[in-house]
């Protein structure tokens, strides 16, 4: 499968749409190049790695009592680190973000995740290297 966003839930977007087609046509071109006999060379290429959910912070009673703070808002894929805002509580104090490493925040305040209360998805940039590849004929 391919999920390619952002975007609003009901809302078909045309630049999404065209996203999501270039990626489904560059798989085409590599399966069709590896089929043909193509070698690819070595490769290292850095990607986000999940760690783990991140809740809305609540009382008690379970209930929401901090938002996304404005500074992290929009900033899916860009670097949070130790002491940097993370929440603001509906009293105006702000939650840092307390950690041992410097993440990469993403599906931050998404509205399909909200009713689980699940706040943002904290990822870990990690380089991922490739041999090459080569289709074996026997």
């Amino acid at each position: 499968g391919v999920e390619v966003g952002p975007q609003p839930q009901g809302v078909a977007r045309a630049d999404v749409l065209e996203k999501m087609r270039k990626i489904v046509k560059h798989g085409l071109d590599f399966v069709q190049l590896f089929n043909e006999g193509k070698e690819f060379p070595p490769c290292t290429i850095e990607v986000f790695k999940i760690m783990e959910k991140v809740y809305y912070p609540r009382n008690k009673n379970g209930e929401i009592i901090a938002i996304i703070h404005p500074k992290l808002q929009d900033q899916d894929w860009q670097p949070l680190k130790n002491g940097d805002p993370q929440f603001l509580t509906l009293d105006g104090e702000v939650i840092p973000y307390q950690g041992d490493c410097t993440v990469y925040p993403t599906f931050i305040n998404e509205a399909a995740y909200y009713e689980k209360k699940q706040a943002f998805v904290k990822t870990e940039k990690i380089k991922l290297t490739a041999k090459h590849l080569r289709l074996s004929v026997s």
